[in-house]
């Protein structure tokens, strides 16, 4: 199956793609595909990969990922858990090249524009999910309503983005591989030592074009993102076992200086790592 691009399966003459994901582990290599995508997690958690953010999902989160957009959904290791996750797929012109453009849709064009660089949804969310469960067992036409009233809650719900900038491009099959195992490299092994070094040597590129190419590709540099990495696996740790003291948790997502992580977490979530704990 090729990693980039990714091409949603499409049966014949349907606009509206409604798809439901049940496994222990998500498709979890990085694509992209044409066609938008708006997710809600039913059940799961894991780690989200969009564009060039790292974050994560759990149960109830709702997420817009727009057309073209690299992402990743990562389930937590060594789960054993079933994970569910619905999802509808179109694109600006599955109803019509002019279909959005409609005077009475202007609250979601202007949604839509926003979600060029993935949204996650923020409030409204209980409206979402009630109409999202109901596609399942409706009609085409009863299914685009629910699409179209989702869409109308998502116009008025705050949201913030996923990703720091849009991506227009589509990748090659070669490029979007070795994006692809750079990430997964970096996502597996964020609690070690990682030099770039090793990173350029898992992109098969010196370490000079590798900062760059990632640079350009990213628009930040790898050790940053590697940073964003730990920090976010810091954060689960201190949502989910609060007996691991804060230099427990530094150590644990790859840090081997407190004071380099309370500073790299505080520049980062806007809270020191205490404070996170608290909220």
């Amino acid at each position: 199956m090729k990693v980039l691009p990714f091409k949603i399966p499409k049966p014949e003459n349907n606009a509206l793609i409604y798809q439901e994901d049940i496994e222990v582990v998500f498709y979890d290599k990085l694509h992209q595909h044409d066609e938008i995508q708006i997710s809600f997690i039913e059940k799961g958690n894991g780690t989200l990969l969009v564009g060039d953010k790292i974050s994560s999902y759990s149960e109830n989160d709702i997420f817009i990922i727009g057309s073209n957009l690299p992402h990743a959904f990562k389930s937590d290791k060594n789960t054993e858990e079933t994970s569910k996750m619905l999802s509808i797929f179109f694109s600006k012109s599955s109803f019509g090249a002019s279909f959005f453009e409609l005077n009475e849709l202007t609250e979601i064009k202007h949604f839509l524009s926003k979600a060029l660089q993935g949204l996650v949804i923020k409030t409204h969310k209980k409206d979402i999910i009630k109409n999202f469960l109901k596609l399942k067992d409706a009609s085409k036409l009863e299914r685009f309503i629910l699409f179209l009233e989702i869409l109308k809650v998502f116009s008025n719900a705050k949201s913030l983005p996923l990703s720091s900038f849009v991506y227009h491009k589509k990748y090659s099959d070669i490029e979007g591989k070795r994006m692809r195992n750079v990430f997964e490299f970096t996502i597996e092994n964020s609690n070690q030592k990682i030099t770039l070094e090793d990173i350029a040597s898992v992109a098969n590129m010196t370490k000079n074009a590798f900062c760059k190419y990632f640079k350009k590709r990213t628009n930040k540099t790898y050790i940053r993102f590697l940073t964003e990495i730990r920090i976010e696996n810091a954060c689960k740790l201190l949502n989910s076992d609060k007996d691991l003291s804060i230099n427990e948790v530094a150590f644990k997502s790859g840090f081997n200086n407190i004071s380099n992580f309370n500073r790299q977490f505080k520049e980062i979530k806007k809270a020191t790592p205490l404070s996170y704990r608290s909220l």
